[in-house]
């Protein structure tokens, strides 16, 4: 360090060094192919601003997976145009934010930032205890959540009303075609069948038996 500081004497904490500037020319050392190699995709322009997923153009991951069936159906999820969104609220958040007698809606829910929006449905989960009798509001419970509030003396209140189980029906199957007697197997078994010869017939002794 110089005795005396001024402008002649002023120098840097380490040496300056230039960034190494490619395509210049042999003698800098990054001439000819600016160190991106002979040919290839990673030589080209705008090679490392690629898409995410992109395999280089075989095919993708995304694609080579099993899809599931009905891409318009409600349990084709994520792609189906009936998917629907929930946001969760455990019970134990209930218990730990809100007092006891108070009416949980979507809007008090929103006020005391348990969700983001109201315009996104609301499911209340069962994850965690609670002992406090609530009113709450929602478009959605779960079996343990409802049992949780009802048990504890609250009340539930279904927003797009309670939904109903769906029944599954049952397909009946024909009967084997080898069950079902055909009517050529009837008709044999009719000729078949011989009427049994009376008692009478049958007492009656034959000619020449005393002979």
């Amino acid at each position: 360090m110089p005795s005396e500081l001024n402008l002649s004497t002023l120098k840097p904490a380490q040496k300056r060094r230039d960034r190494k500037r490619v395509g210049r020319g042999m003698g800098s050392g990054k001439g000819r192919y600016a160190g991106r190699g002979i040919k290839g995709q990673k030589s080209r322009a705008g090679s490392h601003k690629m898409r995410a997923g992109f395999e280089g153009g075989q095919m993708p991951i995304y694609m080579r997976l099993g899809k599931m069936r009905g891409s318009t159906s409600k349990d084709a999820m994520p792609i189906g145009p009936f998917r629907t969104v929930t946001q969760g609220v455990n019970v134990r958040d209930l218990e730990r934010v809100f007092d006891a007698g108070t009416e949980v809606t979507p809007e008090l829910l929103k006020a005391k930032r348990l969700i983001r929006s109201i315009r996104i449905d609301v499911k209340i989960l069962g994850q965690g205890d609670l002992t406090k009798k609530l009113t709450v509001s929602a478009h959605g419970f779960s079996k343990s959540a409802s049992e949780k509030i009802e048990g504890a003396g609250g009340t539930i209140t279904w927003l797009r009303g309670e939904p109903v189980p769906k029944v599954k029906k049952q397909r009946k199957r024909p009967a084997p075609a080898a069950d079902a007697p055909s009517e050529e197997t009837e008709e044999t078994t009719a000729e078949v069948e011989v009427e049994p010869e009376s008692e009478d017939e049958s007492s009656e002794p034959a000619e020449g038996a005393d002979a």
